[in-house]
């Protein structure tokens, strides 16, 4: 009987693709922006034929979230992606300052290893391609085990655009027989320069343990505060919408509400009237129970579901008109649900006494699970907006605008990104909106402008100068002295000419 051992089948694969990855790129290394920026134009414009397709597929296969939502997501990676992208420039010069004689080069990172969540398979794909190939780099993509089929057909519709436009044999490309030892073969080959892991957190670990660069897309709990001056209507709107875009499968969505106390009652009237339901003390007790397993890992069967079905299972029922399932809550603790992420349509709820009391209520909540990205404050008093801004974990701090949409960059001018990094509390190498501009290294260029014996000259004559008055003041130095300091001076330049 023959037995398939499939973790030493995706580990020789894993080495396989990063030499060969490594190969093509040196190639790749070679094109000038002109030419990337052709592939990365013929590679948006065939996966946008696919956009429907896929987002069908993503759901059937993970069943998460809703199609419709995926579609505008996949939509907005090929379209609004691609239109930021024209113009940038990553490699060769990207630029030059004639005035003061200095230049700045793009060099690509080289081989990236890719992770996709089984959230959003198909954007996050499409976006780490794009950007991947636009700064000159080759990316190997280890599919979720979840949406591996969907990334699958996603990548084999890029790699056959971009090889038909002149991209190197195996500068786009994903493991096949998909294990966790074949992917951290991918993270620890010497061929690999960088790291992307979008919300797979199981393998951050090991990315780490790997010794290369981590860029790191993880955990939101981000929260979202009402402060008195805002427009109650508008910023319970923008929640709503946030929070039942794709089921809240984004971790950039809003997880909680903060409310300011002394418009706490029209912002909850304003919530219902909007399709919230506010749960019982059990209701919520019930549904919480569901969320986390024993060893605290989240439960993905709950991840993108309806209001409906997250009531269905907790065991109690909610109208056909409820969007969003509400919980009030006064502390933050570490067995507290509704203080962790939770990825489906489902809210906490405080009230508190003031913006100060609102602003440490946000970082407890951003703290709860240190990999905060996003906050968002609905707000009309810049000084209170201000101070957010100044005190907060986080990596973006969002005005007025609903959050998933802000923090992609559809709503705000952020870049658009499908993968956001944390602030100083969370993981990763950095906060951005991750854009080509973090896939490369900028190498400087500076033209002499200053003879190494001026600016000797200069620093020792002060020197001199400033020793000469200080003994002078003293009457321990006279002309004598101070002109034979200025002959060991001179012979000093002359040395060094």
């Amino acid at each position: 009987m023959n037995i398939i051992d499939n973790d030493l089948l995706s580990i020789q694969e894993s080495r396989i693709l990063a030499e060969n990855a490594r190969e093509a790129q040196k190639a790749l290394a070679t094109f000038p922006q002109e030419r990337l920026d052709e592939i990365v134009e013929r590679m948006a414009e065939e996966i946008e034929k696919h956009t429907s397709e896929l987002a069908k597929m993503s759901c059937e296969e993970t069943d998460y979230g809703k199609w419709q939502d995926k579609c505008i997501k996949n939509k907005f990676a090929c379209e609004y992606l691609r239109n930021r992208l024209k113009g940038m420039r990553c490699v060769g010069v990207i630029n030059e300052d004639k005035q003061n004689k200095t230049m700045d080069v793009g060099v690509p990172m080289g081989v990236i290893v890719a992770l996709c969540p089984a959230t959003s398979p198909v954007s996050t794909t499409i976006y780490k391609a794009l950007i991947a190939i636009k700064s000159g780099n080759a990316i190997i993509f280890s599919p979720h085990p979840r949406a591996k089929n969907t990334i699958a057909k996603a990548l084999d519709i890029l790699i056959r655009a971009a090889e038909g436009y002149g991209l190197p044999e195996g500068a786009l490309t994903y493991l096949h027989t998909v294990t966790p030892s074949g992917t951290i073969e991918l993270m620890n080959h010497k061929a690999t320069s960088l790291i992307m892991n979008t919300g797979v957190p199981g393998m951050l670990q090991a990315a780490y343990q790997s010794g290369k660069p981590v860029i790191y897309g993880g955990n939101g709990n981000g929260p979202a505060f009402i402060e008195r001056t805002a427009d109650i209507k508008q910023a319970v709107s923008d929640i709503i919408a946030s929070k039942t875009f794709d089921n809240g499968i984004a971790s950039a969505a809003e997880q909680s509400i903060v409310v300011d106390s002394c418009i706490a009652t029209e912002v909850k009237a304003e919530l219902q009237n909007s399709g919230a339901y506010f749960m019982s003390e059990e209701e919520a007790k019930r549904l919480g129970a569901l969320f986390f397993r024993f060893d605290g890992s989240a439960d993905a069967e709950m991840f993108g579901k309806t209001a409906q079905q997250l009531a269905k299972r907790a065991g109690f029922c909610v109208p056909d008109n409820v969007r969003v399932l509400i919980s009030e809550q006064k502390y933050v603790s570490e067995n507290n649900p509704y203080s962790k992420e939770k990825l489906c349509p489902v809210l906490a709820y405080y009230i508190e006494d003031d913006w100060m009391h609102a602003c440490e209520k946000c970082i407890e909540l951003l703290l709860s699970e240190r990999h905060g990205h996003t906050l968002v404050i609905h707000s009309n008093d810049e000084e209170v907006i201000r101070q957010f801004a100044l005190k907060k974990p986080v990596g973006r701090v969002l005005v007025n605008t609903p959050a998933v949409f802000g923090s992609m960059g559809a709503t705000t001018n952020l870049f658009p990104a499908m993968t956001l990094g944390s602030g100083s509390a969370g993981q990763g190498m950095t906060s951005d909106n991750v854009s080509p501009m973090n896939l490369i290294y900028v190498r400087k260029v500076g033209y002499g402008v200053r003879k190494a014996e001026e600016i000797v000259s200069g620093v020792l004559a002060e020197d001199n100068t400033s020793s000469c008055a200080s003994i002078g003041k003293q009457g321990e130095l006279d002309s004598e002295s101070i002109q034979m300091l200025h002959s060991i001076l001179k012979k000093a330049i002359e040395a060094i000419r």
